[in-house]
């Protein structure tokens, strides 16, 4: 008696090989929910072995800092600068060592409706993980690059509190007044994964942030726009005014007051 399609399919999700002898087996089966279910099957195969080699090629810095004998480099980035309003969050994270999370990439590529299930996952795998929050009120005091620098050096310090002490640093286009050998990596977020997991940590941490002032100051869109200045804000700001939280050293703002 030929197995049933629904048996069928429940055998492929368990192959995760393009070679596998099932595949040859099921070409015979002329059954159209048969066939659909190979081609779909195969698709989802391919599309997990390009996944992975992505993954793989943002190890590579990662990789070289475990062949000069470092065992927990951190990856650093930060979220924020831009906006008119609020503060800039940067974290810093310690993954495990060749660890691989499907779908981690730079913030900005991943869809925003996948941003909390990968900031779970990297909650759930990271051996260790600190938050830095600067306020607009410091932003508007040192400047916002000053700033992303407290903010970064504020999470290295949170991080090195818990978990295993990092040994080496991978930081988003900038470089930190720390006593740890570190790289400096343009696009850090998109070429590394320990720097990518960091970019989704602060974002997730900046939008609710965002979200929360968006109850306590409405009519900004905060919630929608995290402080960027889209037309919905810059409305807002015509018509309401200035907030405790907007930055006094951005335009318009500056020219507002």
């Amino acid at each position: 008696m030929s197995k049933t399609i629904n048996q069928i399919k429940e055998e492929l999700e368990a192959i995760f090989e393009l070679s596998d002898p099932i595949f040859d087996l099921l070409k015979s089966d002329s059954r159209s929910g048969v066939k659909k279910a190979v081609a779909a099957r195969r698709k989802a195969i391919e599309a997990d072995i390009l996944e992975d080699q992505r993954l793989e090629t943002m190890l590579r810095f990662e990789r070289h800092c475990y062949q000069m004998g470092y065992h927990y480099p951190a990856g650093i980035d930060e979220v924020g600068r831009g906006p008119l309003a609020g503060p800039v969050v940067a974290a810093s994270v310690i993954l495990p060592k060749y660890c691989k999370i499907k779908g981690l990439n730079d913030s900005k590529k991943i869809p925003k409706s996948k941003h909390e299930a990968i900031y779970n996952d990297i909650m759930a795998q990271a051996l260790a993980v600190g938050i830095g929050i600067i306020d607009n009120q410091v932003i508007d005091q040192v400047n916002i690059y000053e700033a992303t620098k407290l903010a970064m050096l504020t999470a290295l310090k949170e991080m090195q509190k818990n978990g295993p002490k990092a040994d080496y640093l991978l930081i988003d286009a900038m470089k930190l007044d720390y006593n740890l050998p570190q790289e400096s990596i343009i696009k850090g977020d998109a070429n590394s994964l320990s720097i990518a997991a960091a970019s989704v940590i602060a974002k997730v941490t900046r939008d609710q942030i965002m979200s929360d002032f968006d109850q306590t100051y409405p009519g900004y869109g905060f919630s929608q726009n995290a402080g960027y200045g889209t037309k919905l804000h810059l409305e807002g700001l015509r018509e309401l005014g200035v907030t405790p939280i907007h930055r006094r050293c951005f335009e318009p703002i500056k020219s507002m007051l």
